[in-house]
């Protein structure tokens, strides 16, 4: 009953967070975070209804797949993104979310026959530690990915810094939803960066009064990792 009830409570938060904010509980979407679960707890969770999957590992990833090959599961990558596995991470997942610099999109963009969507990591708040685009380097990088046109960047997706008050951390989402308005405004043709995927276990909340179109969730959902 663990995860029923985790599950009950995360979208009673996200209800509430919406009607705080004036948003459209249809706008946001929970992506249950795979990382190492046994394939027992993910089929909880796809049994509860949620149908969005986010995995950090490719490895572990294709192991998870091979016991849901089920039509209806969406699958996204949201882990660092490796060159050398791009191929496999392209035919495995319906979505990238960590595209975390230029090369990245060329590497996409000369390996798929027809356009793909994926989100740009931005390193909102320009932590050495963290991998993306800084704000400034993805408006420079602009008129480039607007050539590149076999990637539709379809979101913009972030990690802000970990903070205990999660007040501090409304900044970093609302520099995120700043930074999509933006890009929106420039009516770039492959840019219609519709979505924000931010927010985790301990921050949801605020992303979600912030603007996230997804919010990234593991621990709350799971419950610790072992």
């Amino acid at each position: 009953m663990e995860i029923a009830e985790n599950l009950d409570l995360i979208q009673e938060k996200i209800a509430a967070a919406c009607r705080r904010s004036g948003r459209d509980l249809a706008q946001v979407r929970l992506l249950a975070v795979c990382k190492d679960q046994g394939p027992e707890r993910i089929r909880r969770v796809l049994d509860l209804g949620v149908r969005l999957l986010g995995e950090n590992k490719l490895q572990e990833a294709e192991a998870h797949m091979r016991h849901f090959p089920a039509k209806g599961i969406e699958w996204h990558f949201i882990g660092t993104l490796q060159k050398n596995k791009i191929n496999r991470i392209l035919n495995a997942f319906q979505l990238i979310e960590s595209v975390d610099g230029v090369k990245a999109l060329e590497h996409i963009h000369k390996r798929v026959d027809q356009p793909v969507e994926v989100f740009i990591e931005v390193n909102i708040a320009e932590e050495s530690s963290k991998t993306g685009f800084s704000v400034e380097g993805l408006k420079r990088a602009i008129p480039y990915i607007a050539g590149l046109g076999k990637v539709v960047i379809a979101g913009l997706m972030a990690i802000p810094p970990y903070f205990e008050d999660t007040e501090k951390v409304r900044p970093f989402f609302a520099r995120l939803r700043g930074l999509r308005d933006e890009i929106q405004r420039q009516a770039v043709a492959n840019m219609p960066v519709g979505h924000l995927s931010m927010g985790m276990s301990h921050d949801y909340e605020v992303a979600v009064e912030e603007g996230a179109t997804l919010v990234r969730i593991g621990t709350a959902l799971f419950g610790r990792r072992k």
